[in-house]
């Protein structure tokens, strides 16, 4: 095996829809599992944080070039596209796949661990980009393509607002007709894929809330303003009212990660910070958020003399499934795997920016079981998160039967 591509693959991983066809994927995947496990581990091993995916990029645009393909890079420096051409008119479908890792230090003792101090694909983004670059290739010898299917490696899907703004500011969606993405989803066996029609995941905005005091002895708290009381004050008190000036049904949630104020037990500190995360499953509300949370924050602070400046960074929009699309990606499981394949999935809070596209043309997103069936799940974004390799010619036989559908529908 090249030794650019890390620890050798000794034995191929199991087709789960082998013989279901078309001829020609089958013939692609039974000469190439190999190299799709080979792929994976390559980029696991090779992780690179957002915005700097350099290496990935130049491994993609390499692989692809070898097959007579053109890859185009984004005007940003990473990430790419590419075209597969039919063999007559037809529409034009999007495949796309995040490339790049999460600030983490991986610990799950893998031989192909990750060799980058403070990155690692605990995220699952090494399948996705080796599925839909498996997925490419297969379809590259595929005898009848009726239109175009247009591969996009996105860059920087783990920072907010997300690289999927680049895609777009591309022009790379412009002609297209429909929009599919996979995600590695542990609750889910490998085998099985899952899709919803509607929010399957939550827009998703950062908080960050200073406030100022003069500060004070604790023994005299009447003297100045109490900024620690302040932070308990939003801390509980803001989710509260937000759930009742918020439809429930919208599934809103703000949850906060970090408080900091103060050094000494007898001393009210001058500043403090409080961030967390808020997340809704609904477009229009969402829309609304920013100046209602900043509305509320005021009226808790201003009988407690604190001074305040709230950062509300806006991050991604919802991923919103539009139906007829989600339905052609379940007929390609179907097609590709069979019906017992199929998982229906329940809404995440978790953000994703495929709804940045989802906002330009219709689409779909589902989620690729990645379970083993055996041991206790290992969860995303975590450092010991691993998935079974089966998924990623699952996640292949997918997304080529997705586009064959999509384009022919």
């Amino acid at each position: 095996m090249d030794s650019r591509f890390g620890s050798s693959v000794e034995s191929v991983v199991p087709d789960i829809g082998a013989g279901r066809g078309p001829s020609w994927l089958d013939a692609w995947l039974n000469a190439n599992a190999h190299r799709v496990v080979a792929w994976r581990r390559h980029i696991h091993s090779h992780p690179e944080l957002s915005r700097a995916e350099h290496r990935t990029t130049a491994f993609l645009v390499d692989q692809l070039g070898r097959i007579g393909l053109s890859p185009r890079l984004l005007p940003v420096g990473t990430g790419l596209t590419c075209d597969i051409e039919g063999t007559s008119a037809g529409p034009t479908i999007a495949l796309r796949a995040d490339i790049d890792a999460l600030p983490l230090t991986e610990a799950t003792g893998l031989p192909y661990s990750s060799t980058v101090e403070g990155a690692s694909h605990a995220c699952g983004h090494d399948a996705h980009t080796t599925v839909a670059l498996g997925a490419a290739m297969a379809l590259a010898t595929a005898p009848d393509l009726p239109g175009r299917v247009r591969m996009i490696f996105q860059p920087a899907e783990e920072v907010m607002p997300g690289g999927a703004l680049d895609v777009l500011a591309s022009g790379a969606l412009d002609d297209v007709d429909r929009i599919y993405g996979l995600h590695c989803d542990p609750r889910l066996p490998a085998g099985s894929v899952g899709t919803r029609v509607g929010p399957i995941t939550s827009a998703t905005d950062l908080l960050e809330l200073r406030l100022t005091s003069p500060g004070g002895h604790t023994s005299r708290p009447h003297l100045t303003a109490d900024l620690v009381h302040a932070l308990g004050s939003v801390i509980t008190g803001l989710p509260a009212l937000l759930s009742r000036r918020v439809d429930p049904r919208t599934g809103t949630v703000l949850t906060w990660g970090a408080v900091h104020a103060g050094e000494a037990p007898n001393a009210i500190p001058q500043d403090g910070v409080l961030t967390g995360t808020l997340r809704t499953a609904d477009r229009d509300t969402w829309a609304k958020l920013e100046p209602l949370v900043h509305e509320l924050t005021q009226s808790l602070l201003a009988p407690l003399g604190v001074g305040f400046d709230l950062q509300h960074r806006r991050g991604v929009p919802p991923v919103v499934n539009e139906r007829d699309s989600t339905e052609l990606m379940r007929a390609g499981i179907t097609a590709a795997l069979g019906e017992q394949a199929h998982a229906d999935t329940p809404q995440s809070s978790g953000g994703e920016d495929f709804g940045w596209y989802l906002e330009h043309v219709p689409g779909s997103f589902a989620r690729l079981g990645v379970h083993s069936g055996s041991g206790r799940i290992k969860d995303l974004h975590q450092p010991t998160f691993t998935l079974d390799e089966r998924a990623l010619l699952v996640g292949i036989r997918t997304m080529v039967h997705t586009a064959l559908l999509s384009l022919r529908s």
